[in-house]
């Protein structure tokens, strides 16, 4: 390989590899966690997609898991976030997952996968024991997430059965059984 084609693929593999931090989302991120949901779920209309509007409902509603809000940085840019808010199996405390984005230009370079790692962990870390999301099933089931009815948990909605996931964690009980309910901000969508 010439000088020029090994610049040429230093430089590709550069472009799909992030050094990102993951944090606690702070007040000071507001502003750069709303642009990131913007972008990320940007409507053909260029209105104000449903995830940008939902974070701001859910934070101002208090149904934020406090340390579950966090931001991925690269140069200490906000290029993405991850929520889970307080929902419930039946009365049973659980998390929901969502929404998670990434600026655009930022996508395909691990930042989701570290901000879905660094969210679960901390959920973890908090004894909670499931995490809940409504998502394509081979995407997330590199993180663990399996299908929620056949492990008793049902969704809201069943038309979402076949995308409708969870991921167990240590604080699990097999006890746990029944319809999972989002954050009340969830029902505005």
């Amino acid at each position: 390989m010439s000088g020029v084609e090994n610049s040429v693929c230093a430089a590709t593999a550069a472009r799909h590899t992030a050094h990102v931090i993951i944090r606690r989302e702070a007040p000071r991120d507001r502003a750069a966690v709303r642009a990131v949901h913007v972008a990320a779920f940007k409507p053909p209309d260029d209105g104000v997609p449903a995830e940008a509007r939902l974070v701001d409902e859910l934070r101002d509603h208090g149904h934020v898991v406090r340390g579950l809000s966090l931001v991925g940085e690269v140069d200490t840019e906000v290029v993405g976030h991850v929520v889970c808010s307080r929902g419930n199996v039946d009365g049973q405390p659980a998390l929901g997952l969502g929404p998670l984005g990434v600026l655009p230009e930022h996508q395909r370079r691990g930042v989701g996968q570290a901000l879905m790692h660094g969210v679960l962990a901390a959920a973890d870390a908090l004894d909670e024991p499931c995490v809940v999301l409504l998502g394509d099933v081979s995407y997330y089931s590199r993180f663990g997430f399996e299908l929620a009815d056949p492990v008793g948990v049902r969704p809201p909605d069943p038309a979402w059965r076949a995308h409708f996931q969870i991921r167990r964690l240590t604080a699990w009980t097999d006890t746990m059984r029944g319809t999972f309910r989002y954050a009340p901000a969830f029902d505005c969508l």
